[in-house]
């Protein structure tokens, strides 16, 4: 992997760009003019640059990078803001203080949106196999330029892992989080956020990794497993969840309740 600067750089991007490529076990490459397809065509290797206002990671089968971005969750927050509920946090039955964990972290929206509903008492933590794509959330997480304060403080919570979802939970203790939720890619591909899009070549699609996850998250789950699928999918059944469907959506909640 390759770790670059914008065209018009600074001193101080290059130097962040030598940390991140030490952090990241990559090379640093001085840009010098450089297009970014050309760099791509002479190296043939992911490559990152550091900008000024954002991290783009370009990983060679799309022409457009792909960057963090707080998507959706931006205007969900708002609505919980003005006193409105969300379907996430109502099916999930979170509350103040809360511990939730999302294992299936994406770009981070509803992790954003859980941790709004647990507050600075609770905690949530996401887990990304993808260790570039969590090294991208992390920072976006962090730095996130926005006015709205509610906003930014529930990003900042955020505790990002680059782990194998599974292993991550075999390693947690039984009835340590509250809520433990899924979202993988759907089994029914519908039309997607560009983000979200850019994510699909990196994401995991084997059912027997998700439901083993959900097996063991049955050990170390409090209040309820969360699965968001496609309306038409399978898994739900298969894992034996309580669907609440949407009608105005192509997206269904299904959930495990846990009685402890």
């Amino acid at each position: 992997m390759i770790i670059t600067t914008s065209g018009r750089t600074t001193k101080e991007q290059i130097q962040l760009a030598k940390e991140v490529a030490i952090e990241l076990h990559a090379s640093y490459w001085d840009r010098n003019k450089q297009s970014i397809q050309s760099m791509q065509q002479k190296v043939n290797q992911p490559i990152i640059v550091i900008g000024k206002q954002r991290f783009e990671f370009y990983d060679g089968h799309r022409t457009d990078p792909f960057f963090f971005h707080p998507n959706s969750s931006a205007f969900r927050v708002k609505r919980m803001e003005k006193g409105e509920t969300d379907p996430l946090v109502e099916v999930s039955l979170l509350a103040e203080g809360d511990f939730f964990l999302d294992c299936t972290l994406g770009l981070g929206s509803d992790a954003i949106v859980a941790s709004m509903a647990v507050g600075p008492t609770g905690k949530v933590t996401g887990v990304e196999k993808n260790k570039v794509i969590a090294y991208f959330l992390k920072q976006g997480l962090k730095y996130w330029k926005t006015d709205n304060e509610g906003l930014k403080e529930a990003m900042q919570r955020i505790d990002v892992i680059a782990a194998n979802h599974l292993n991550y939970l075999k390693s947690c203790e039984d009835r340590s989080i509250d809520v433990v939720y899924f979202d993988p890619m759907f089994q029914e591909e519908i039309s997607l956020s560009n983000g979200i899009e850019k994510l699909r070549d990196h994401a995991i699609y084997a059912d027997e990794t998700l439901f083993s996850a959900v097996n063991e998250a049955k050990r170390v789950a409090r209040k309820r497993i969360v699965l968001k699928d496609h309306f038409r999918s399978s898994r739900f059944n298969q894992l034996g969840m309580t669907v609440i469907k949407r009608p105005s959506s192509k997206t269904h909640y299904g959930y495990v309740h846990l009685n402890v």
